[in-house]
């Protein structure tokens, strides 16, 4: 209970608002209201609530003289004050807004954000932030919102900014604008950013939007206008995080920026927060997050790892936005150098070639998938295949040089050892592991593509290197050219085509998709990268001819094995006979299809013709028919 109740009013008042709040108070809440021109207000007094009928410039004015005194003051909601409203929560209803102003003990201290020495009620706006304020994201008309999409898709222009933190982290980048606020009420849809900040943690938070490339804006905008959703937490790559109790931003143009509805133009933008520095009655609409203490009070947050960097700036600043992103110097640098290593021809190369080829081609007389897994984590043939890629991407000789060196002498020991260990094997028996690699097809081609696309990512990307393993796993090179040693030591040259051509096929898949994931990611320009894509398309669509073939019969297998679903047993001589299609083989010129028989009486000649004619009249074609009886005999 406090012992007055002034109504602070500005040069702008409803007399008949203000009735209302008075009597509301002295009916609901037995206490009596005072109404005082802001312009009489001198000094406050203590044990006294201040509800403040006020601009948000007024508001501000007031703020700048009551920073650190223990004025109460609550928020009486006016067209003239919208900037507060938003910010504190507070009820659009008046007497919604009184009432929640009673309902809480006490006020509650906040920070305050200054700008240049001023106080900012909501945030502060430098450039253009497109699409992170309230007004595109909160719009429900989807067509609007489709036309400020692509009305912003027009408008990117980016400007150098120098921003150094309190303690002294300083960032230099381009930037199309940055939006600091002090938690993410005011001036930012709460839908948009979905993390609660706290009122009083001593932090500024400054957002810095730098897409650098088409592809990356699109995705931001696609987030912010039709998603509506960020998280701090994982902001896409075009978005910086400082999080600091001080900024100062400064930049070689003049900075152009806005808060609380106004327009400046400096050298320099200084913007810092003054912790607890009022105490506010804080409305219905903030949640109980936002008025806890922060675990993080004297920490800063500094991500600003997927911003541009000095090469890149320069790029954005003074030429259009690229369609693709373009690496930056020193990301392509260690790449570059991680590549040139790979490339090599080595004893450890030759070494782990050989033990990689001798355990798959064990692994494969023996049946054993576990030993082959074993064998693909250890081959080291991944490794000069996506150097390979980025010297048809790139058409650097040197590095195309030393890599297809490494592979033809990787491919070469592969096949010689894999050959003699054959030649010295007293087995001649073609084992399934064997056999599922001699048709390859279209869906082999999609699993070295895709590798190929993970193998250049993780490559490009230090912190997902450790997925190299499972990229190797996924295509597995070395066993190919194990059976295709193996063909050769028996002089089986089906199954030195059939293994081969897999081969290649991961090959060729795995060149390609590397090269154009390695453009996509901006290691080289498009003109640079024509002539070896289209080298490398030609050839894989040349491997891509037989591997239809194969994958049309995958498709006639699949839709005979459909068919003969429908038949899973016969009557015959009132006996019930079980059935099991075992395979399918489309190699000769009448299909051969493999039946598996379950019966407790020996079928005579007669009853396995009789399901033979089904077998024919089930896939309304003749076909040959090889049937293996069970028989099941009774206890």
């Amino acid at each position: 209970m406090f012992e007055h109740i002034i109504i602070l009013t500005g040069k702008t008042v409803d007399e008949i608002v203000i009735e209302r709040v008075q009597e509301h108070i002295k009916l609901i809440h037995k206490q009596n209201a005072e109404m005082l021109a802001f312009s009489q207000f001198k000094t406050a007094l203590e044990n006294v609530l201040y509800l403040l009928y006020m601009s948000d410039e007024e508001i501000k004015e007031l703020f700048s003289n009551a920073v650190s005194s223990q004025m109460h003051l609550g928020i009486i909601p006016n067209g003239l004050c919208p900037y507060a409203i938003r910010n504190y929560g507070v009820a659009t209803d008046v007497i919604d807004a009184i009432d929640d102003v009673f309902s809480t003990p006490t006020a509650f201290p906040v920070d305050l954000l200054y700008c240049n020495g001023l106080p900012v009620i909501g945030n502060v706006v430098i450039g253009n932030v497109h699409g992170m304020n309230q007004v595109c994201n909160e719009c429900p008309n989807y067509f609007k919102r489709a036309g400020a999409f692509f009305s912003d898709l027009m408008k990117l222009s980016f400007q150098r900014y120098t921003i150094t933190t309190a303690k002294g982290n300083v960032t230099n980048t381009a930037a199309a604008g940055m939006m600091i606020f002090e938690h993410n009420i005011s001036g930012m849809s709460r839908n948009l950013l979905k993390e609660d900040l706290s009122f009083h943690d001593g932090r500024l938070h400054a957002l810095i939007l730098a897409p650098a490339s088409i592809i990356s804006y699109l995705y931001y905008l696609f987030l912010s206008y039709f998603l509506n959703r960020l998280f701090m937490e994982n902001l896409p790559d075009s978005i910086g995080l400082v999080a600091s109790s001080k900024l100062d931003i400064s930049s070689p143009k003049p900075i152009e920026y806005m808060y609380d509805g106004n327009a400046y133009t400096e050298e320099k933008v200084s913007i810092e927060v003054v912790r607890n520095a009022v105490n506010i009655y804080l409305g219905r609409n903030i949640s109980d997050t936002q008025t806890q203490n922060s675990q993080e009070d004297e920490k800063e947050t500094v991500r600003v790892q997927g911003l541009p960097k000095s090469e890149m700036s320069a790029v954005l600043v003074s030429e259009p936005l690229p369609f693709l992103p373009k690496a930056d110097e020193e990301d392509f640098k260690e790449l570059f150098i991680s590549l040139r290593q790979s490339a090599k021809f080595s004893s450890v190369f030759i070494v782990l070639m050989v033990l990689s080829t001798l355990l798959a081609t064990t692994g494969l007389f023996q049946s054993s998938a576990p030993v082959i897994i074993g064998a693909m984590i250890l081959a080291p043939l991944m490794a000069p295949i996506i150097s390979f890629a980025m010297g048809v991407l790139r058409g650097e000789k040197e590095l195309l040089k030393e890599s297809s060196t490494t592979l033809f002498l990787g491919i070469v020991t592969a096949l010689l050892f894999s050959c003699l260990y054959t030649y010295m094997m007293p087995l001649n028996v073609l084992t399934d592991e064997m056999q599922s690699r001699l048709n390859p097809n279209v869906l082999d081609l999609m699993v070295a593509i895709i590798s190929g696309v993970a193998g250049a990512y993780a490559n490009a990307k230090s912190e997902v290197a450790k997925s190299l393993a499972g990229v190797a796993i996924a295509v597995a090179l070395v066993p190919p050219l194990s059976v295709t040693g193996i063909g050769i030591g028996w002089g089986n040259w089906e199954v030195v085509y059939g293994s081969f051509l897999l081969f290649m096929t991961n090959l060729a898949g795995i060149t390609l998709a590397a090269s154009l994931t390695f453009l996509v990611l901006g290691f080289s320009p498009v003109k640079r990268a024509g002539k070896g894509i289209v080298f490398t398309t030609m050839f894989l669509v040349l491997i891509t001819i037989p591997l239809f073939f194969s994958f049309y019969k995958v498709i006639e297998q699949n839709k005979i094995f459909m068919q003969l679903k429908t038949l899973d047993h016969v009557l015959l001589a009132d006996q019930k006979v079980g059935l099991r299609t075992l395979s399918v083989d489309l190699s000769k010129e009448t299909p051969v299809v493999y039946i598996e028989t379950r019966s407790t009486l020996l079928l005579t000649n007669s009853q396995l013709k009789s399901i033979k004619q089904k077998v024919d009249e089930v896939l309304n074609r003749p076909v040959v028919v090889n049937i293996l009886s069970e028989i099941e005999l009774d206890q």
